[in-house]
């Protein structure tokens, strides 16, 4: 698929025509409230017959023709791919793209937080194929550590195993609305509470028909450390052959006593779960300066870290199918999704920026006088970050949440990659 950045006083029944692409195919891949609406510096994915691009990072002792038979790819097109590429002056560390008719294999874990049964199995249907598992989130857990349903999530599990998408059951340490350190701690720290959590959680998890258990519990006070991997050693022991999967801040360093990180030891995580998410979102995030949600350089330097820390084949990072809106001068923040944040450039009739360093998108607006600004996901941004993938031959990735529409994504995701599926 190609991708197009809409220039000045363009309109897509020029685009459509240039690229022999129906204009109502381009507005259903890429979300446009219209076929008459577009705003300069959106970006626009668009089906084309090409083979799948890898990015490729050149190592000691390649050349262009093992590279090729490594992809089954050719040369000819290799170089096609990489204007201006001397193959006979590879650079270790050099990244570059390289055609194939093979894809990647890619595990993807898809979060919902129920809501409308209807428009969440009609969710879950229609990106059924892009998921590996399904993170239903709907359970915390007691001050005495049972673990208990926050709402009712019975046919979306029913229907996730009808499609084959392994339901997992996500327990997060929530206090009404909020993450609870207060809760983490007392129970993690209580050998009697930690039992009861690892009993009640495989108790749930087999009675309601999961697959295994998706953990996220935040803000765990830094002394209890150790505690937390011996709650997840218990866990996994408990759960056999079912699922453990766990979800950790972001860190480019361990820092044992920051309130945030501080309590995930990777390596010990690493080593006991089945997979581990790296939460790399929120960079940028609610209550603070306009940032984005995930810029490249941070990105990558999380990943390499983490791989310091985890088994690749392990890691997971996670991709937000959300932006902030936030109001300059001000803690003032609105989340809205990929989708929203692109039609809201397009609605308010400012051009969107690309920011080279970032990899991102944003753009500003006044509304009522108040300047704005706002930083989402598009295509760009959600292929330089699935090429990280790709290099660093990361096991997949992580999106929060589905509910929230992201077609050039799922689009992106379904030429490229083969989705792993998995039975329980």
């Amino acid at each position: 698929m190609a991708v197009h950045i809409v220039a000045a006083g363009e309109n897509l029944w020029k685009i459509s025509t240039k690229y022999g692409v129906a204009t109502q195919t381009i507005v259903a891949l890429n979300g446009l409230p219209s076929s008459n609406a577009l705003t300069p510096g959106l970006a626009l994915y668009l089906p084309d017959h090409l083979p799948p691009l890898h990015a490729y990072r050149i190592k000691a002792g390649d050349h262009i023709w093992k590279i090729a038979k490594q992809f089954n790819s050719h040369p000819a097109d290799i170089l096609a791919a990489n204007p201006g590429l001397n193959p006979t002056q590879l650079l270790i560390g050099q990244i570059i793209n390289v055609p194939s008719p093979m894809k990647s294999d890619l595990t993807t874990l898809g979060f919902l937080v129920p809501s409308s049964v209807a428009a969440n199995l009609a969710t879950l249907n229609s990106i059924a194929g892009q998921l590996t598992y399904l993170a239903v989130v709907a359970y915390s857990f007691t001050k005495e550590g049972y673990a208990f349903n926050m709402v009712e999530d019975s046919a979306i599990v029913a229907k996730s195993n009808q499609l084959k998408v392994v339901p997992l059951m996500m327990i997060r340490n929530l206090v009404g609305t909020d993450f609870s350190a207060e809760l983490a701690g007392r129970v993690l720290e209580n050998p009697t509470y930690r039992a009861n959590l690892v009993a009640s959680i495989v108790n749930l998890t087999k009675q309601r028909g999961f697959g295994g258990v998706s953990i996220d519990f935040e803000f765990i006070p830094p002394a209890r450390r150790n505690d937390f991997i011996l709650f997840l050693t218990a866990l996994k022991r408990s759960l056999g052959q079912l699922i453990l999967h766990v979800n950790v801040h972001a860190k480019t360093a361990d820092i044992p006593t920051n309130r945030i990180i501080g309590a995930y030891d990777y390596a010990g995580i690493g080593n006991v779960v089945d997979l581990i998410a790296v939460m790399t979102m929120d960079y940028g995030y609610p209550g603070g300066p306009p940032d984005p949600i995930a810029p490249i350089p941070w990105l990558e330097q999380v990943i390499q870290y983490s791989l310091t820390q985890i088994n690749p084949r392990k890691l997971q990072i996670a991709l937000a199918l959300y932006g902030y809106d936030k109001v300059v001068g001000t803690n003032q923040t609105r989340a809205l999704s990929v989708n929203a944040a692109q039609n809201q450039a397009i609605a308010v009739g400012e051009p969107i920026e690309f920011d080279a360093t970032a990899k991102a998108p944003w753009y500003r607006y006044w509304p009522g006088g108040k300047e704005h600004i706002v930083w989402f996901e598009d295509i760009r941004s959600y292929i330089e970050k699935y090429n990280l993938m790709g290099i660093y031959r990361l096991a997949g990735t992580t999106f929060w949440q589905i509910s929230l529409p992201a077609p050039q994504n799922w689009a992106y995701l379904r030429k490229n990659f083969n989705v792993v599926r998995r039975m329980v």
